[in-house]
């Protein structure tokens, strides 16, 4: 996919987001409206603590997507694809969590680089385990518990990152 680089340098770009989210209705609304704004090759950082609320926003990502099976933390097989449909086009997502890792060759080791092709979107909780050789991210998402709800911090990073995050049509409810 190719972007006209010139028009998204004259618009006003959100390279940087804050969002306060109540409630799971407000991280399933967080989870939808990034899965209209993803492109493909999107490299996505989720970080927070446990119970941070990192998997429920990708399950909430892949349900709008249209997945319908079961959404859980790839914890102990580090990876869990998903095939679904982006603007009626197949897309790989697949979704990592590399807490288990002990060292970033492990995941060099099961060969997680190669699926870091352009075309998967790549979602990675605990991507400080993948360091150094884990390849740099588009986006990352910040999530942390606040209050009953929980904060979420969205950086773009590159290019294609800011694409998306510009895309990003998401109204926080009212608190």
């Amino acid at each position: 996919m190719q972007y006209n680089t010139l028009f998204y340098a004259m618009q006003p770009i959100k390279a940087h987001q804050h969002h306060y989210l109540p409630d799971e209705s407000a991280t399933d609304a967080l989870g939808g409206a990034l899965a209209r704004a993803l492109a493909p090759g999107l490299i996505i950082y989720l970080q927070g603590d446990l119970g941070a609320g990192k998997t429920a926003l990708t399950r909430a990502l892949l349900r709008a997507l249209g997945h319908t099976g079961t959404v859980k933390s790839p914890t102990y097989t580090l990876s869990e694809p998903y095939n679904v449909m982006l603007d009626d086009n197949p897309l790989s997502v697949i979704h990592y969590d590399l807490y288990r890792m002990s060292s970033p060759e492990e995941f060099l080791d099961a060969g997680f680089r190669e699926d870091f092709d352009g075309h998967n979107v790549c979602i990675v909780e605990w991507p400080e385990k993948g360091e150094p050789v884990l390849p740099p991210p588009d986006i990352r998402l910040l999530l942390s518990v606040s209050g009953n709800g929980r904060a979420v911090e969205l950086q773009a990073l590159s290019e294609l990152g800011l694409l998306c995050l510009d895309r990003l049509a998401f109204l926080p409810p009212h608190q």
